[in-house]
C-alpha cells in the first residue's frame, strides 16, 4: 500500500474540476486491477465532520500519459475495498 500526499483531479458528470487527496492505493491480484482511495481536498481539516471517501478502479495507460479512474463494478471487489479501508484505518489509528 502506498500512503502518499498527492492529489488527484476529477471531473465530474457536468464537467467540473474536483480536487482530491489520494488516501491510498493498492492491487489486488483477485481482480487484477489497481484502486484508489480519495476524498476531498482539505476535507481532513475539520476533524468534526464526516469525510466522504470515493473509491475507484485505477487504469494506468502509456507511459507518460495519465491513467483513468473506472467505477467499482461488483460488491465482491466494494467488499474487498472495505476490508482494505478498514486494515488502513485501524493502521493508522495505532
Amino acid at each position: 500500500m502506498d500512503h502518499n500526499e498527492e492529489f488527484i483531479t476529477v471531473i465530474d458528470e457536468e464537467g467540473n474540476e474536483q480536487l482530491y487527496e489520494i488516501l491510498f492505493t493498492f492491487d489486488s491480484e483477485e481482480f487484477n486491477k489497481s484502486y484508489v482511495l480519495y476524498f476531498p481536498a482539505g476535507a481532513d481539516d475539520d476533524e468534526n465532520e464526516d469525510v466522504e471517501i470515493h473509491a475507484s478502479a485505477y487504469l494506468q495507460s502509456a507511459e507518460g500519459e495519465e491513467g483513468s479512474l473506472q467505477p467499482i463494478e461488483t460488491d465482491e471487489e466494494w467488499d474487498m475495498i472495505e476490508e482494505m479501508l478498514n486494515t488502513f484505518l485501524a493502521e493508522e489509528e495505532e
